[in-house]
């Protein structure tokens, strides 16, 4: 249910050849799986910079193909442009987007140059958090020289930290690679009611990690002051791991602090803005609006809603499109210009519109595709819905008791409680589609061949895999709608009276869902060769059964001594 998405932005040496840049993004994009989302090329700087996503496996694939076909078109001994440059792909990040670490990223990115170095014979270097040497974490370390160095660096203690050897003709025609992870980049730019870069820059270097020159006597116009070793000695900004700078721009007749956020785990994008918004009221100037420059995660703009909705003392245990147009509107993200999520979040981006889901159909259209006279959605599709609606009355009578006057000093309470019962709610609705997969897999079964013994036994196995799976899906959806008993009884207990019923109805519907789910385990597990096992997963499902019947009881006691 949860994607594990990465983004990987590799920069090849070659900005003019549109034929060259083609070849290459076709070996990226032969991958399954792959989503490109740009195709950056300069002339000026003969530099192509490609962004793609998708499974962590699919996105090192990809990126090792695109690498794989650059050193076989291009040669560096006769490239030449304005940017530095060390080989065919001069550098590969790897970034993660969601269900992904960091770190995780590091282990793939240092595999990855391996790889290269191993079936390519492509020198490599390892780079930010993927770093084997400390020093080696800022990218001019490892590209020092350019290109032209590496036939001194090669074979030395400042060659790759893998395919180090003495300079040949690969080595000559490929160069060499930077292979790293990073965290991913926002570039944003905060809209001011000025049309003053001065005062812009002046908040900039306010905020800014780097700060602004330490001055003679504290004044503007003084001499910088230097150190001991002749550096200027710099006043920090407020906010880590960003970049920042004012300008001045004609199209929209204003100044804006320009900024790149290239640590959003240190400084989320809604703590930038806020930060940015201070100092801007320190200098009389105010933030109108906000510009995000490319693509965000939609963790960037889930955190900030519920950031601006826990500043309201609001409920955040509401849906994310929700989360998402207080996050647009909190940060005047569409004050410029329209912004859409389904064009800026790179989830939304990368989803599968193709695939027919369930969960998709309007409330009539679900009755009626589960009215025809196909096999699937069934029971257990149902039974999962009615546990999603269990889910959401609980956190629906969640919500109005954090809205309610009376209990305005208790909003985190019931905002934590409406949490809990939209994150049952989201897996409960996954479930539902699940469940229709499961019996899809069975049915492939069957049109599996079976004249041979081999492929008898291979049909027998998958069969046996593809019957486990049937039932665990459905215990799954036990355990899930059991769990909303939780958030259900808090709530007939604790929540806005006026709504008690409506906590009533969710304990029904989350026993339903247990039942009903239950039955769907037991037929399942009938047709389970190891007869341990569906014993095992009938007894887990019946503890369930009997444990729901106990709660549901308990609740509506609760809920009619209420009424």
């Amino acid at each position: 249910m949860n994607n594990r998405i990465i983004e990987c932005v590799p920069n090849f040496s070659e900005g003019r050849d549109k034929e060259k840049i083609k070849q290459i993004t076709d070996a990226i994009t032969a991958v399954k799986g792959i989503s490109l989302l740009d195709v950056d090329p300069g002339e000026a700087t003969n530099r192509t910079v490609v962004t793609f996503v998708g499974a962590p496996e699919d996105v090192v694939e990809a990126a090792f193909q695109g690498i794989k076909k650059a050193a076989e078109i291009i040669d560096m001994r006769g490239h030449h442009g304005a940017h530095p440059r060390m080989g065919a792909t001069d550098v590969c990040p790897l970034i993660p987007v969601a269900g992904v670490t960091l770190e995780e990223c590091a282990e793939m990115a240092r595999k990855l140059a391996e790889r290269v170095a191993t079936e390519l014979n492509i020198p490599t270097y390892c780079y930010e958090a993927a770093a084997l040497i400390p020093e080696r974490k800022n990218l001019a370390v490892c590209r020092a020289g350019e290109y032209e160095a590496l036939s001194q660096k090669m074979g030395t203690e400042k060659g790759p930290d893998f395919g180090n050897r003495p300079f040949d003709e690969g080595v000559a025609k490929s160069g060499a690679t930077t292979i790293g992870a990073r965290d991913f980049l926002i570039a944003v730019n905060y809209n001011l009611n000025t049309t003053s870069t001065r005062r812009a820059n002046a908040i900039a270097f306010d905020v800014r990690e780097k700060g602004r020159p330490m001055r003679e006597g504290g004044k503007v116009t003084g001499k910088p002051v230097k150190d001991a070793d002749g550096n200027t000695i710099m006043i920090p900004g407020t906010l880590k791991g960003t970049k920042a700078i004012g300008w001045f721009i004609d199209e929209y007749g204003i100044a804006q602090v320009s900024m790149n956020i290239t640590d959003i785990a240190t400084t989320p994008l809604h703590v930038a803005f806020d930060e940015v918004c201070r100092a801007a009221d320190a200098r009389g100037v105010r933030v109108t609006g906000t510009e995000i420059v490319g693509l965000v995660p939609k963790r960037t703009l889930i955190d900030a809603g519920k950031h601006f909705l826990r500043k309201q003392h609001r409920s955040t245990g509401i849906p994310d499109s929700e989360i998402i147009r207080i996050a647009i509107k909190s940060m005047g993200l569409d004050q410029l210009g329209e912004f859409d999520p389904s064009q800026k979040v790179i989830e939304y981006l990368v989803e599968d519109k193709s695939s027919k889901r369930l969960v998709d159909l309007t409330a009539r259209g679900f009755a009626e595709e589960t009215a025809s006279e196909s096999p699937a959605p069934g029971g257990g599709s149902i039974s999962a819905y009615m546990g999603a609606l269990a889910a959401a009355l609980g956190t629906m009578v969640a919500n109005l008791s954090a809205h309610k006057a009376a209990y305005d000093d208790r909003w985190e309470e019931f905002s934590d409680a409406a949490d809990r019962g939209q994150a049952l709610m989201e897996q409960l609705l996954h479930l539902v589609d699940e469940d229709t997969a499961a019996f899809n897999r069975i049915m492939d079964v069957f049109a599996m061949p079976k004249k041979t013994d081999a492929e008898k036994a291979a049909r027998a196995e998958a069969m046996e895999a593809a019957t486990l799976y049937a039932t665990q899906v459905p215990l799954r959806t036990m355990e899930t709608a059991f769990e909303t008993f939780g958030v259900i009884r808090e709530m007939a207990e604790n929540g806005n009276p006026a709504s008690v019923t409506d906590a009533g109805v969710g304990a029904l519907a989350a026993r339903a869902a247990v039942r009903g789910a239950f039955l769907n385990v037991k037929i399942n597990a009938a047709g389970l060769k190891d007869r341990a096992k569906a014993e095992e997963l009938i007894a887990a499902g019946a503890h369930i059964e009997a444990e729901a019947a106990r709660l549901e009881e308990e609740i509506l006691n609760i809920v009619n001594s209420k009424i």
